[in-house]
């Protein structure tokens, strides 16, 4: 990765894709996405990967309060994606886009590379899934292979 200052090297990119979980080392990778994604005027997808269904006890609580498994997750994507998008904005991204999804994560990741033609991935070093890939500048070869392997 080319850095002078707090400004990256410019380099090719019209899409990067930054995972959030709500935890810090998100946060750090969105900021990092956000700066590549100013210098190279890229847009920015943020990804979410929610857990594919709540507990037996959470759900007796969502009931309780009479709110529906769906609700409550799609009001945790919305917690992290407005936290996610004003960091985003804050580090200089225009265009920032959202998604959300269940299942593994590296295998949601994986795909949306694939179908979205990414050129970079920017995530924390610790997250929920098996997938911890750093693609910058200096690996978007990987992540252009990545993408388009079956």
């Amino acid at each position: 990765m080319c850095q002078g200052g707090n400004t990256y090297c410019e380099v090719e990119m019209k899409l990067i894709i930054s995972a959030t979980d709500g935890s810090e080392g998100a946060e750090r990778a969105i900021a990092v996405a956000a700066e590549f994604a100013r210098s190279s005027k890229a847009k920015v997808q943020l990804v979410h990967v929610g857990e594919d269904g709540l507990s037996s006890k959470q759900l007796m609580l969502l009931g309780q309060f009479r709110i529906t498994e769906g609700d409550a997750l799609d009001e945790i994507s919305r917690r992290l994606f407005s936290r996610a998008k004003e960091i985003a904005e804050h580090r200089g991204a225009t265009d920032i886009k959202t998604l959300s999804g269940g299942g593994d994560p590296a295998k949601v990741l994986i795909e949306t590379i694939k179908t979205k033609q990414a050129d970079a991935i920017v995530i924390g070093r610790r997250g929920r899934g098996s997938l911890r890939v750093f693609c910058s500048a200096v690996f978007l070869k990987s992540c252009r292979a990545l993408r388009r392997a079956s």
